[in-house]
């Protein structure tokens, strides 16, 4: 299986992580001159801004989730947040998805 649909069926298993646990998605794959974010959720009038990452191991998939990475992600979300002219509350969080399961980490921070 290509990178490519490896990361579609990742995002389809962290989607529906987040429906069983209370989340409404708002948005998937959204693109902007910044860059992607995988999944917009909301749960309790927040915003959550979730980066699904996957690999066969926790470390693997983990390790994918950099500095840079988190940086890139929050232009991202500033610019989308400017455009659709939203100020609540958001928090930024990661799925990672490995053999072993699903992990979420809520309201990771640069």
């Amino acid at each position: 299986m290509h990178s490519k649909a490896k990361g579609s069926l990742a995002e389809d298993r962290g989607a529906e992580y987040l429906r069983k646990n209370g989340f409404r998605i708002v948005e998937r794959n959204v693109y902007n001159r910044f860059g992607e974010i995988d999944i917009i959720a909301l749960r309790d009038n927040v915003l959550h801004f979730v980066e699904v990452k996957s690999a066969q191991s926790y470390e693997q998939a983990i390790y994918n989730l950099s500095p840079i990475k988190l940086q890139k992600l929050n232009r991202t979300i500033q610019f989308y947040l400017q455009q659709k002219q939203l100020n609540g509350d958001y928090c930024i969080d990661a799925l990672i998805i490995s053999d072993g399961g699903i992990e979420w980490i809520e309201n990771i921070t640069l």
